[in-house]
């Protein structure tokens, strides 16, 4: 994309005002759904861009009936905002990252990674997990952002959340798998956890979730891919955890290069998102 188009896409840093209510609602629960975050004519734009990036960086090479839970779930491509300028402007947008910031009660917030997560037609469901077992951030002030770049009906509807399991901590280090499924479905039952459900959602509409909050999502029994692109985002001065899992290293090594424990979590892949540097 040549400069000058890159000129013309929305910039997205209209403020997307919360309540007093919203912000409560979210740190009582761990969860909330907004909608129209972003505009029909700003996705309308933007889906291509990051639709084009997942076909060409997409590494499955088997159908679905021969891939295991994880790899039936979703086409999961990170980072697209460091392969595009032009993702860059959307990811990077600083409405997303204010409404992260306003809900998480901080006053600036860093990008941990992105992720377009597509569901392929007939692809699995999403076993019950907490984001925050992979990430090496010693916070609680962590959130992700899920907005559907397609209108998703209510046959797929949004992710499903265990109300204010995020309060809960640290509950399991077990990954995304059928086992982390049973354990923490078990777990959601026996503590008497709401279960909620936002249901059908508009391109451009937003949930935002703690990272400590169990969630899933179903399965795709359309025809259709459900497209989605994730950001999370942390506070600003968070510092690195303890590394204690293979997936907090892996992690560490990719998306907080050459950080260490204790120290600031604060690499070139992490910018500041909001407020945006030199406003």
């Amino acid at each position: 994309m040549s400069r000058n188009e890159l000129s013309t896409l929305p910039i997205l840093e209209q403020s997307y005002d919360l309540t007093e209510q919203q912000k409560a609602d979210y740190r009582q629960k761990g969860h909330i759904m907004l909608r129209s975050v972003a505009s029909a004519e700003e996705v309308d734009i933007y889906r291509p861009i990051i639709g084009d990036l997942v076909k060409r960086l997409n590494y499955h090479d088997k159908p679905l009936e021969e891939r295991d839970t994880y790899g039936k779930a979703f086409i999961q491509i990170p980072n697209v905002w460091r392969e595009s300028e032009a993702a860059a402007k959307f990811v990077l947008a600083k409405r997303f990252a204010k409404i992260a910031a306003e809900l998480m009660g901080v006053d600036s917030v860093r990008i941990y990674h992105d992720q377009a997560l597509y569901k392929e037609p007939g692809g699995g469901h999403t076993p019950w997990h907490q984001d925050q077992i992979y990430w090496p951030l010693d916070s609680d002030k962590t959130v992700t952002l899920w907005m559907p770049l397609v209108p998703i009906s209510e046959e797929v509807g949004s992710m499903t959340f265990a109300s204010e399991s995020h309060k809960q901590g640290y509950i399991s280090k077990t990954v995304i798998s059928d086992e982390s499924h049973r354990t923490l479905k078990a777990f959601i039952e026996n503590k008497g956890l709401e279960q909620a459900q936002y249901g059908a959602m508009s391109a451009g509409d937003a949930t935002f979730h703690a990272g400590w909050t169990l969630h899933s999502a179903p399965g795709n029994p359309t025809d259709t891919m459900r497209e989605v692109i994730t950001i999370i985002y942390y506070a600003d001065g968070t510092k690195v955890s303890v590394l204690d899992s293979n997936a907090r290293k892996s992690d560490l090594i990719s998306w907080l290069p050459g950080c260490v424990t204790g120290e600031a979590a604060a690499s070139h892949l992490n910018p500041i998102v909001y407020p945006v540097q030199g406003e």
